[in-house]
């Protein structure tokens, strides 16, 4: 976690950051900035699905895509749709500590279980859907993960600015987080 700078004051923010949405984002989440009034999104948010985590922002400041881990790989087409149409410039990509997409060998048990008993499936069902696609939601460490998808992200959409967060459970705060 020594990788992860706080934001309790507004000079806090890094200076790539100033006078973006991604500032304006850590104000309003972290410092209570007032809310502005939107017509359009200003950015696009990239987060997990995690229910223990809410954003502090007003109504139509930015896009958002949900998905385990925080992981784009299968949303680039929404991605390219918000800067496309949306004119969106900048992307916070929000990974959280205890995620749930984190040695997730270590749920298979449970998750065939679940979809067993909750949903219907049968067992040779259940463990085939988590072969299948646990490898591909896998994030491993979730630091590691953000920073890695910031780049390839980088790479993919390069005139737009991509800031690597981190949301911590524990005091419902955004990191950023230190690349080196």
């Amino acid at each position: 976690m020594n990788r992860l700078l706080s934001v309790i004051e507004k000079k806090d923010v890094l200076t790539q950051y100033r006078d973006t949405p991604i500032e304006h984002l850590l104000e309003y989440h972290n410092l209570g900035r007032s809310f502005e009034d939107y017509s359009k999104a200003e950015m696009l948010i990239g987060m997990c699905m995690d229910n223990r985590k809410h954003l502090h922002i007003p109504d139509n400041f930015s896009f958002i895509i949900r998905a385990g881990g925080a992981n784009l790989r299968y949303s680039e087409f929404k991605i390219s749709y918000a800067i496309a149409v949306g004119e969106i410039r900048c992307i916070a990509l929000i990974g959280h500590n205890q995620c749930g997409m984190v040695n997730l060998v270590g749920r298979k048990d449970i998750f065939i279980k679940g979809l067993v008993e909750l949903a219907g499936w049968s067992v040779p069902q259940a463990e085939e859907h988590f072969m299948s696609y646990a490898p591909m939601f896998e994030i491993g460490n979730e630091i590691d993960f953000v920073l890695n998808e910031t780049k390839r992200l980088r790479l993919r959409y390069p005139k737009i600015l991509i800031a690597p967060l981190l949301y911590r459970i524990e005091d419902n705060r955004l990191y950023q987080i230190k690349e080196s």
